[in-house]
């Protein structure tokens, strides 16, 4: 019977080391003791930069509408139409040379420029080509939508658009359906799109330092991939009350064979 109690205790005692911690789980935690906590987190986000297959929506306006009527999406008043089919055939897609073709003006080189620079391009090539000062071109260029892919240990993986300027990694993946207990927070990989290739970037979202990384706003094409922490592989339960309930039948399996054995 001691030896039983023994075997019992020592299950106890790494089922117990087996749980995920409390602060394993939560964001926004201030790891450096030195740090005030209101102190004020400087944004590190740069200008987006076109890359390769990113789709572009182009609208150009002008004091007679219908001179560049050619320039704008056909039906572009028909709101019914699904967002991302509109962007998909009526955005200009940047090809794999970094090139747009815009009607009238053919093709246009927009690679590692940001859309207010593409806006200019624009708006100069029409008004040396086609239109006058006094036509009052007015080019908007803008991405069409935020697409960005969640995975791995995510309440809802998939591909997402959300159509604003800027999301954080934070809103992209509350917006992806949140990460649950058994999503490791401390290592979560954002997989990033280069002119060179692909780069692994490694974020901890449980220290609010996160917010100083150059990587804490998402950019288009961006992959987020939560990984599992290593208590779902072990199968010993995700909180005290699943812990508890794993080691009561696992204690008393061990006590019932050790019983069973002794009489024999």
């Amino acid at each position: 019977m001691t030896r039983a109690l023994i075997f019992v205790f020592f299950v106890f005692g790494v089922f117990l080391t087996s749980c995920i911690p409390h602060k394993d789980q939560v964001y926004y935690q201030n790891k450096q003791a030195a740090i005030d906590s209101l102190q004020v987190i400087k944004e590190q986000q740069k200008p987006y930069r076109i890359q390769i297959n990113d789709i572009l929506s182009i609208r150009v306006k002008a004091l007679d509408q219908n001179t560049v009527q050619i320039l704008n999406p056909i039906g572009e008043g028909n709101l019914n139409a699904d967002s991302n089919e509109r962007a998909y055939y009526d955005g200009f897609t940047v090809d794999l040379h970094g090139n747009i073709r815009v009607p009238t003006l053919g093709k246009i080189n927009v690679l590692g420029y940001t859309t207010e620079e593409v806006q200019d391009i624009i708006e100069k090539r029409l008004l040396d080509e086609q239109f006058k000062e006094t036509a009052n071109i007015f080019v908007t260029v803008k991405l069409s939508g935020l697409r960005y892919t969640a995975s791995g240990e995510i309440g809802n993986p998939g591909s997402k658009v959300v159509y604003t300027e800027r999301l954080n990694i934070y809103e992209a993946i509350a917006n992806a359906g949140e990460i649950p207990v058994t999503g490791d927070k401390k290592d979560v990989l954002v997989i990033r799109q280069y002119p060179q290739g692909q780069k692994i970037h490694h974020l901890d979202l449980t220290d609010v330092d996160v917010m100083n990384s150059p990587y804490y706003y998402i950019q288009p094409n961006d992959v987020i991939y939560v990984k599992p922490v290593k208590q779902k592989s072990w199968g010993t339960g995700t909180n005290a009350r699943e812990l508890l309930t794993t080691i009561v039948t696992v204690a008393s399996l061990v006590t019932t064979t050790i019983l069973l054995v002794d009489r024999l």
